[in-house]
């Protein structure tokens, strides 16, 4: 069974929580609905109540068969029997009404708290851990915590049927009484021992689940890429198995959950045979009435079902620990970017400064050793150099979506652990190279830092980017729907979209992953003017891509395997013939307005020759 099991491993931030942890926390959930909790209660005492007096009346009326006085009242027992159905149908009625709102509520609260986790998770959690995972833990393990109320409901019902029973049952006869308890144990005792393969099970069909989810969100979002390569048949190919061992794990399941009554059934259908033989002699041998021995009967078999439920209680109850479990686990899990102290941050004027920064993504590897920058107020850089040499980590840094382990990152010489993050953040720009728009017109995703915004703003923010005539282009102008992830717009018109939001936030530090990286020249120059708008009078970091914007900074920064090797502007490296010569040849030269295949090659030397 071992390779069912490949693939369904814990996660890293996966913790294991005792029962009894768990169920404090469940509880927690519960505790504000305490006034709907005790109106349940009540109708669940008064539902069992009712449910107990009918074999009662039935026994009274077998008596009156027996002594001949069933018709003196014959119609007080039907008119009571009435009464009972009624009144039991009323109390669950309410009971069933109320505990669906309790339980409603309580998955909404879990569900919210779920997602403010997602929500303060940081960008790291997400690098490491399948979004598709983590979306079944905030719905279908959410869903599935619902069982944990439906069943502790329906446990305090049993629980209190049971008592019920007892009592009547010792009333009428205490030897069979006395038997029908010694039985009591051995259902129990079977029913726990499934509990430990129960969560077990429901655990790894959880992981299965959550992994077909996975799957699911990565081709539905790489989808195009599989079409172009006409891929489909390999995708579905991987899918299957997949898909395969989510319906083994969730038979074995099924498999270990539809075990366990027939198992207790029949421990308590050999104890019925026993109790109506055992009853039967009684009541030839005329120490037990008939009326005595059918409510004794009826009593057994109400006394059966609610007690093979309490015993078959903590084995269902698993899936929603389980489930509980995942989501606990999603909410605690300890994060990466730790701010030692929430100080206002006020206006930055955006003087970033690394005194000996040490990072690496994982703890066998570091990209930054003793890393020194200084970047000016005001000033503009661009990072340069080959994949792999920490441009990117460097913006990460900034705006602080992951943790360096040791040195220190000054930002207008306050410890960036000591502001306030949320404030801190609302003063960093960040446009990526691809950039995301949520669902909605273009004017929405250009508010979306600033949901107050007029209609005013927004447009002067869309016409100060490459001088607004790209709203023109759109069919509904700015209210445009975008589509899923901005499908609707073209890359260029999705980066002039991301610049007019940078300028309706107003940062006071611009991280670019270069916007033009991905556009055709007309574009470039738009998005060019509308860089030019955007950085002005702002700290700015460009990842660059492109010529035109390494010639226009003030000062290039040349990285190799997390090192500074050159920094200086445009001319002056290219003067100087060294590192940065080699990045030039290998990215920008060809970007060169006088550039023919075969020119352009700057010596290393220093000597340039058909450069432009």
């Amino acid at each position: 069974m071992g390779f069912v099991m490949d693939g369904l491993d814990a996660e890293d931030y996966d913790r294991t929580y005792s029962d009894r942890d768990l169920l404090r926390r469940i509880l927690s959930y519960f505790r504000p609905k305490l006034g709907s909790m005790v109106l349940v209660a009540v109708m669940i005492v008064l539902f069992s109540l009712s449910q107990a007096a009918m074999p009662l009346l039935v026994s009274w009326g077998v008596d009156g068969i027996e002594d001949g006085t069933i018709a003196d009242v014959g119609w007080q027992l039907t008119a009571g029997l009435l009464l009972a159905g009624v009144l039991g149908w009323l109390f669950n009625f309410i009971r069933q009404l109320y505990s669906a709102r309790v339980t409603g509520d309580v998955v909404l609260h879990l569900r919210q708290d779920a997602f403010d986790a997602v929500l303060e998770r940081d960008l790291s959690f997400y690098d490491e851990n399948p979004s598709g995972k983590i979306v079944s833990r905030v719905t279908s393990d959410t869903d599935d915590f619902a069982t944990v109320s439906t069943l502790t409901m329906d446990l305090i019902s049993q629980v209190l049927m049971v008592g019920f029973i007892t009592i009547l049952l010792f009333l009428r006869s205490v030897e069979l009484a006395l038997l029908t308890l010694l039985v009591a144990p051995i259902v129990m005792g079977a029913a726990l021992l499934f509990r430990r393969i129960a969560r077990s099970s429901t655990r790894q069909a959880q992981r299965s689940l959550s992994r077909v989810n996975a799957t699911l969100q990565e081709t539905m979002g790489g989808i195009s890429v599989a079409k172009n390569f006409r891929q489909e048949q390999r995708v579905y190919d991987e899918f299957r198995p997949i898909n395969r061992q989510s319906y083994q794990v969730t038979l074995r399941q099924g498999f270990v959950f539809s075990s366990i009554f027939p198992v207790l059934f029949l421990v308590a259908g050999l104890a019925t045979v026993a109790l109506v033989q055992l009853g039967g002699t009684a009541v030839l041998g005329g120490g037990l009435s008939g009326g005595d021995w059918f409510l004794f009967l009826q009593g057994v078999s109400l006394f059966w079902f609610p007690l093979t439920s309490i015993a078959a209680f903590w084995s269902q109850f698993q899936q929603g620990l389980s489930a509980s479990e995942r989501v606990f686990a999603l909410i605690d899990a300890p994060p990466r970017v730790v701010q030692t102290d929430p100080q206002p941050v006020g206006r930055l004027a955006g003087r970033i400064e690394f005194r000996g920064v040490r990072f690496g993504y994982e703890a066998a590897s570091t990209v930054l050793r003793d890393f020194d920058l200084t970047i000016e107020a005001g000033e503009s850089v661009a990072l340069v150099g080959h994949t792999g040499a920490g441009k990117s980590t460097l913006s990460k840094l900034i705006t602080r979506f992951y943790e360096f382990q040791d040195g220190r990152l000054l930002i207008d010489g306050r410890d960036v652990r000591t502001l306030d993050l949320a404030g801190y953040r609302r003063q960093i720009g960040a446009v990526p190279q691809v950039p995301f728009l949520f669902s909605g017109t273009v004017a929405d995703n250009i508010r979306y830092p600033r949901p107050e915004a007029s209609e005013e703003e927004v447009l002067a923010a869309a016409t100060a980017v490459g001088g607004g005539d790209w709203i023109d282009a759109l069919p509904d102008g700015l209210r445009t729907d975008v589509g899923e992830h901005g499908r609707a717009l073209s890359m260029g018109q999705r980066q002039l979209v991301a610049l007019a939001r940078l300028l309706i936030q107003d940062p006071a530090i611009v991280v670019l992953d270069e916007a033009t990286a991905s556009v055709d020249p007309l574009t470039e120059a738009q998005i060019q003017e509308g860089l030019d708008r955007v950085l002005a009078d702002r700290t700015s970091i460009v990842i660059a891509h492109r010529l035109s914007t390494i010639e226009h900074v003030d000062r290039i920064i040349v990285l190799d395997h997390g090192r500074i090797v050159e920094e200086g502007d445009h001319t002056t490296l290219l003067a100087r013939g060294g590192h940065y010569c080699r990045v030039y040849n290998t990215y920008f030269r060809h970007q060169s307005p006088n550039y023919r295949p075969g020119s352009g090659f700057v010596s290393v030397a220093g000597s340039v020759a058909d450069s432009a």
